[in-house]
């Protein structure tokens, strides 16, 4: 029997995650394993499961590999780049404040900031629909979606993994539990889409809540979080800098314009330590 796996849980603002050190570990499961261990009643229980594993390139210091609670891996995950800052700081793989990531979107360079927040440089959302990917014929600043008995106008954009934003009057009454799998499951989208549900409070505030995709709603989602507010900065409803509140707590989102990079600020928390019956 293979030895058990080392893991460390961890969340930010509510989004949580089973980290793995891939580094001084192999660490192969399978999709039907992580879903088993994503289970919050028969496993350990999370949004994503995480794995830090040695860079392959000589320009970063680690990859970073993220799986759905479905077991699909992804792109990206902005909660999930905060938590991994403080995990290879706390495990004693990395003395750096700053490091350098490869991910299946693209390299993140977050950073440990004095006083506990981490600062992630997410780095420049792409809007061609092919580097979404989303199906339209020419490049807008919104789209027209069409959804079972409705037609919602919506922003498209990867932020290293695709994100469809609308803007809500009223956040509390949005269909995301109805609307949202029909959106992430879009045939407009063929790597499927997180969709994002904002409603503006003013020019360097809003209220979020987000579907993930392979995952559905969480607390919190930090490259949707991302996403929003370029949404809203794109559509002149937003400044550079924005608060970004989400039921799991607060972000803080900057964004300068085209061929800038997006930066995010807000914490992250280790929860507890365990061991995962590899193979069982």
């Amino acid at each position: 029997m293979a030895l058990p796996l080392r893991f460390t849980k961890m969340h930010g603002l509510g989004n949580d995650f089973v980290v793995f050190d891939g580094v001084r570990q192999r660490v192969a499961l399978s999709s039907a394993e992580i879903r088993r261990l994503a289970d919050r009643r028969f496993g350990v229980g999370c949004d994503q499961v995480l794995v830090v594993e040695a860079a392959t390139r000589p320009d970063v210091d680690f990859r970073y590999r993220i799986f759905n609670a479905d077991g699909g891996e992804v792109e990206q995950c902005g909660n999930g780049a905060r938590c991994f800052v403080r995990f290879v700081r706390e495990q004693g793989l990395s003395e750096k404040s700053e490091i350098r990531v490869e991910t299946a979107g693209g390299t993140i360079v977050p950073r440990l900031e004095a006083d506990g927040q981490v600062t992630v440089d997410m780095g420049v959302p792409r809007f061609n629909p092919e580097e979404i990917p989303f199906v339209a014929e020419t490049e807008a600043t919104s789209y027209p979606l069409e959804v079972p008995g409705d037609v919602v106008e919506i922003v498209a954009l990867s932020m290293g993994n695709p994100h469809a934003v609308q803007i809500v009057a009223d956040l509390e009454a949005a269909p995301v539990a109805t609307q949202g799998p029909a959106i992430e499951s879009h045939i407009r989208f063929p790597k499927r889409v997180n969709a994002g549900y904002m409603q503006v409070v003013d020019s360097r505030h809003i209220r979020l809540r987000v579907y993930e995709r392979g995952v559905g709603e969480t607390l919190a989602c930090g490259t949707g979080a991302c996403a929003a507010v370029v949404a809203g900065i794109r559509l002149g409803r937003l400044g550079a800098t924005v608060r970004v509140d989400m039921r799991g707590g607060t972000l803080q989102i900057t964004w300068t314009g085209a061929g800038q990079a997006v930066f995010m600020t807000g914490p992250a928390q280790t929860v507890f330590e365990g061991q995962w019956p590899q193979g069982d």
